[in-house]
């Protein structure tokens, strides 16, 4: 018993992803608060236990904007993100049910890298 626990843990650890996809653009081509540098797309896929109470693999809007797509921009040179859209699976209320004993989340942003 103590190992089908022990590799169902290793095995859902594994599970949890990200995923950044950029795009170089041109600054005179994109509308932006500045002068755009690039078009930046992060995904999170996360895994929760007990009705999304217990974080196995963490993904939520800070995970994606933070670490994700700041640093991101920084890589590509850019000082600061025009955030265009952002979302995440709610985990309160009548979704909370959705995850009883395991559930998978997703969050995901997308903005404009900007001088």
């Amino acid at each position: 018993m103590k190992k089908l626990i022990l590799s169902a843990v290793a095995a859902a650890s594994l599970v949890g992803c990200t995923s950044v996809e950029s795009a170089v653009v041109s600054g005179s081509e994109i509308a932006a608060n500045g002068e755009a540098v690039a078009v930046i797309q992060g995904n999170a896929l996360g895994l929760t236990a007990i009705f999304h109470i217990i974080d196995i693999v963490q993904s939520d809007l800070d995970t994606v904007v933070n670490k994700l797509l700041i640093s991101e921009a920084k890589a590509m040179g850019a000082s600061k993100i025009d955030l265009k859209s952002a979302s995440t699976t709610p985990r309160h209320g009548i979704f909370a049910l959705f995850g009883t004993i395991i559930g998978i989340t997703s969050s995901s942003a997308t903005g404009v890298a900007v001088k």
